[in-house]
């Protein structure tokens, strides 16, 4: 891997030089969850950036320390997050509501120097004395930090591997840009938390110049509220999101005319909402993407080459390499699914730390896998099927839970639907759908939902049974927990007994 410790600029130097350069430029639209809004300037962004990291220094804050910030989405986590890089310090963001069992967890994991969070408004109220002028220039080792669970449930931080320096490039959303510049100024829309991959995106946007809108929280009408008033530019969302927003009732009438580009990620893209994407904003300013955290490849397509392949992720971006792996390690053949395994030039650009986590698996040529399971196509287009925890083994046959959801999210009565596997006398495992209604007064009879599911679906993948509940647990970046929904439904694994 190349020494990248002298090339780019530090993160804090950087947001300096922005503000410099346009201090009363608004750098920062918070719109919080209630409605009201809160702007700042790059030139305040840099300011109280720089008064907090005087505070930490005092309070003993090194460069190459780490520092926690544990905030909702807010101007405040940002000041947070700047003002940790301009002391050098390594920045992980992380939940803030975590239950307090699994922030402890978590926290025992990071071994934290610092922790900003609710409760130390002290810092942010000493700012206003600290000294204006900046601290010595400081390069953190690492750019920053993601918590994740990961599908084991195991806490564990994915670690950027390269030192906390702005380098110049795509300064929107680098896949969107490889198709072509944008035009200019941006306005960037973050409906993702900041302790996301997703939402983390908000620093690099800021450092560029680009100003950023930010949620407290994300909410389909107040999106598209704040597309419209504000004439956002673009961002990047969650399938989850997507389907949320494309079923507002008059999404139709919504004036999205401002959206140079939406990007979507993190989950499995239905094809019915991909199309009504492709339809909303145009299948030229829609992007599908595929990657991790962990940051070991990136496959992507525009809305074109989307429709030609329908379910399609796209192809390797950035020089990566894709190949599928059979349970053997063999290359699959075309078609056929197996492991998915990427390489990049430089390799991944993100390691783990926690205890008992296991590394990323990597075959001796360098490729690597997340744990994700898809196909190519003979054109070298990459497909997902699933995560392969995720995959249930029914009557000796494999379904992946992805597709039965996909297939079910197009039903108009479902807003929401995540499949588990149940354990079955007959089936071993039984194919289970929990359903959300978009209508509790309407909701959809289960034995309509199954047969919504076999006209879509092979008789084996159908679910064979089908529970309505009023609210979906997904957490801020919407995701679920499937192993939780199945063991308060299952009970906890039978313990093995062992013979002597």
């Amino acid at each position: 891997m190349s020494d990248l410790t002298d090339i780019g600029t530090p993160f804090g130097t950087k947001i300096h030089q922005v503000a410099q350069a346009n201090p009363d430029g608004v750098g920062l639209t918070f719109v919080a969850e209630g409605g009201s809004e809160r702007t700042v300037t790059f030139g305040e962004l840099d300011e109280r950036s720089t008064g907090l990291a005087w505070v930490l220094s005092t309070r003993g804050l090194k460069t190459g320390e780490t520092m926690v910030v544990s905030l909702k989405n807010s101007p405040e986590h940002l000041i947070a997050t700047f003002a940790g890089w301009k002391v050098g310090a390594v920045v992980i963001p992380m939940r803030w509501n975590l239950p307090e069992w699994e922030r402890e967890r978590v926290l025992a994991t990071i071994h934290p120097d610092l922790i900003i969070d609710a409760e130390r408004t002290d810092l942010f109220e000493e700012m206003a004395s600290a000294p204006s002028e900046l601290l010595p220039e400081a390069t953190p080792p690492h750019g920053w930090g993601i918590c994740s669970s990961g599908s084991t449930g195991t806490p564990k931080v994915i670690m950027m591997k390269n030192p906390g320096r702005y380098i110049e490039g795509p300064s929107t959303a680098a896949a969107v840009e490889s198709y072509g510049p944008l035009p200019q100024p941006q306005r960037v829309l973050i409906p993702a938390p900041l302790y996301h991959s997703n939402g983390f995106t908000a620093t690099r946007n800021l450092m560029a110049g680009i100003e950023v809108v930010l949620l407290e929280r994300f909410d389909a009408h107040r999106v598209l509220d704040v597309i419209e008033r504000l004439r956002v530019t673009g961002f990047v969302g969650a399938s989850p999101m997507l389907q949320r927003l494309a079923q507002v009732p008059d999404i139709e009438q919504r004036d999205l005319s401002s959206l140079d580009w939406v990007q979507q990620g993190a989950a499995l893209l239905p094809v019915w909402l991909g199309r009504k994407w492709c339809e909303l904003v145009g299948p030229e300013r829609f992007f599908v993407t595929y990657g991790a955290s962990e940051r070991h490849g990136l496959a992507c397509c525009r809305g074109d080459e989307w429709l030609e392949r329908p379910g399609t992720v796209g192809r390797g971006y950035q020089d990566t390499e894709i190949v599928i792996m059979d349970e053997s390690g063999k290359p699959a053949t075309t078609g056929e699914v197996g492991g998915i395994y990427m390489r990049k030039p430089n390799g991944p650009d993100a390691t783990y730390l926690g205890d008992n986590v296991e590394p990323l698996l990597t075959t001796d040529d360098g490729f690597v896998t997340v744990g994700d399971m898809g196909w190519l196509d003979d054109a070298g287009y990459l497909f997902i099927a699933d995560r392969r925890v995720d995959m249930i083994v029914t009557g000796g046959v494999n379904v992946f839970p992805a597709e039965v959801e996909a297939a079910l999210s197009e039903h108009s009565g479902i807003a929401d639907v995540v499949v588990v596997g149940l354990r079955d006398a007959e089936w071993g495992r039984r194919i289970h759908a929990i359903v959300q209604p978009a209508d509790p007064a309407k909701a959809p009879d289960p034995s309509d939902v199954i047969a919504f599911a076999k006209a879509r679906l092979a008789a084996y993948k159908v679910p064979k049974t089908v529970e309505l509940i009023t609210a979906m647990p997904r957490n801020d970046i919407m995701k679920i927990n499937r192993a939780t929904l199945t063991e308060e439904r299952d009970g906890p694994e039978p313990t093995r007994s062992s013979s002597t």
